[in-house]
């Protein structure tokens, strides 16, 4: 659904975006991940149109966007009418009540666009259509009691719920998330995951989530790019991401490892598979061996439990320690 290839990016002589690549497939949530100033926002208005981009190529549903701006500006329209997007501040219009406010891209595109009249055989929506389309979508977030309250008269969760249906009243198929969980707090933003993958499962649309929240990432993606000055730094399934960090991926998670300066030691990364099974005491029994464990984790990545775990050995028991480590089909390294 979006491919993108070697993009570059400049803002005047500075360059913004440093030979981005990434593919997002049909029904996928992806994660596009960095610090304040990484470049992630600056690739998301990339990818609907809003930005142009001096090198490579970024297709939106097998169209080159930039073609698109410089030669076919409908089907630009067009184009963007697949493309829903969210905001960090919800973007809601304060003097209309929640019922309009999902109402307006509808009213929008059919009653002024004269390109989408002829493309729909007609140049308006029926009230009643509007009605039906715009409370099926406010029961899909569950605001269906709340279409006439206005935008002050909400919490922050309320006002995204808005924002995300107000981005799905016209069919998407890709719905784009600028920041849009960091101004609430953790509750809420679990909701809005919640919610999000709700639709991408029930409406199979393919969400690209820009954020700076692990916790984000973790909770919802299946893949993700992480960012560090218009730079790619890292990029896969999430679980290959943060089972066995690179150095530039430890660094962006501020991890460092506390290590024993006598012994041996070896860090152990266990896959969803086998995260959950009992390798190490078993190994400790059958080997009959003595080892100290220095630290581990095991967390959730996207419903999947993940883990690692440093121990330290005695060097004369590394080869056959190493070698169970390897029959069990545990990742490992030595780290010093």
């Amino acid at each position: 659904m979006i491919k993108i290839t070697n993009l570059k990016k400049y803002y005047e002589q500075n360059l913004v975006l440093n030979d981005i690549s990434l593919q997002i497939k049909k029904g996928e949530i992806y994660a596009i991940v960095g610090h304040s100033g990484a470049g992630k926002s600056t690739l998301l208005r990339c990818i609907n149109g809003l930005e142009d981009y001096q090198g490579g190529s970024l297709e939106v549903l097998g169209e080159e966007i930039s073609n698109l701006k410089q030669n076919y500006p409908k089907k630009l329209r067009f184009l963007r009418k697949n493309i829903g997007m969210i905001f960090q501040n919800f973007a809601l219009i304060n003097r209309k009540n929640v019922f309009e406010n999902v109402a307006i891209p509808l009213r929008t595109h059919y009653s002024q666009s004269r390109f989408y009249a002829k493309l729909f055989k007609k140049d308006f929506m029926s009230e009643d259509e509007v009605q039906a389309k715009v409370n099926k979508l406010l029961d899909i977030v569950g605001l269906l009691e709340k279409s006439k309250a206005y935008p002050k008269e909400l919490s922050g969760g309320q006002k995204q719920r808005v924002a995300i249906a107000r981005a799905l009243t016209l069919d998407p198929k890709i719905l784009l998330s600028d920041e849009a969980t960091s101004a609430l707090d953790p509750n809420t933003t679990k909701n809005i995951l919640e919610l999000l993958q709700k639709i991408n499962k029930e409406l199979h649309i393919s969400i690209v989530l820009v954020t700076h929240e692990m916790d984000v990432v973790k909770e919802v993606a299946q893949k993700a790019i992480l960012l560090e000055k218009g730079k790619v730094i890292g990029e896969g399934l999430i679980d290959e991401l943060f089972l066995k960090p690179n150095h530039k991926m430890k660094e962006f998670l501020g991890e460092s490892d506390f290590l024993p300066d006598k012994g041996l030691n070896i860090k152990l990364y266990f896959p969803k598979e086998i995260a959950q099974k009992s390798i190490i005491t078993h190994m400790a029994r059958t080997l009959d061996i003595d080892f100290n464990i220095v630290w581990g984790k095991i967390e959730k990545l996207n419903g999947n439990a993940l883990g690692n775990l440093v121990i330290n050995i005695n060097q004369k028991d590394k080869e056959k320690v190493l070698d169970y480590i390897e029959k069990s089909k545990v990742l490992w390294e030595i780290v010093s």
